[in-house]
């Protein structure tokens, strides 16, 4: 589905988890994908850095401005425009979807596209979602899962548990992978 909507011209919203914003954004670099990027002075700082990746910042979070966000986020897919949202950020809890792509997809029409991206090394911080950034050089697996719109008119909270279901599969498959590997050693 996400070769068929850029084939056809359309744009997808683009989902993943807050932990793997590093690799996410090296991996999607210079594809003038909007994102949400926080209105606070550390906002700036990541809006400019970004910025120089090729995305384009919609300025607010989901706890202030969120709206204001959203609806950016809104105009650049009826500009025909990628979106991209980390699903359980910014603070949590982790790997628990929210509502935010899934309103949108039910407002434009736009497919969700799930993705995950787990490198095989990585440091992981202590922060609420246990952030990584993979070590130099390390492989990486990216697993895009099951596209989907929201019909327009439909609750977007129904859909939660397809959403969360999905997303978590994809993370899983990933994590099972470099385990699978790093034991065959």
């Amino acid at each position: 589905m996400f070769l068929q909507a850029k084939a056809a011209g359309r744009p997808v919203i683009f989902s993943f988890w807050h932990n793997q914003i590093f690799s996410a954004t090296y991996f999607w670099r210079n594809r003038n994908i909007a994102v949400i990027t926080s209105r606070h002075l550390d906002g700036e700082v990541i809006a400019r850095v970004i910025g120089g990746l090729g995305y384009l910042p919609a300025r607010g979070s989901s706890t202030r401005g969120s709206t204001r966000a959203l609806l950016e986020l809104r105009r650049h897919l009826e500009r025909k425009m990628d979106a991209a949202l980390t699903v359980d950020g910014p603070r949590g809890p982790i790997h628990k979807v929210k509502p935010g792509p899934l309103w949108l997809s039910s407002k434009t029409g736009t497919p969700i596209l799930p993705f995950h991206i787990q490198p095989r090394n990585f440091w992981r911080l202590r922060s609420w979602d246990r952030f990584q950034i993979p070590k130099p050089l390390t492989a990486v697996l990216v697993k895009i899962g099951e596209p989907f719109t929201v019909p327009a008119g439909d609750e977007p909270e129904s859909w939660m548990i397809r959403y969360q279901q999905e997303m978590d599969r994809i993370r899983s498959y990933c994590e099972a992978y470099w385990q699978k590997r790093t034991a065959g050693r």
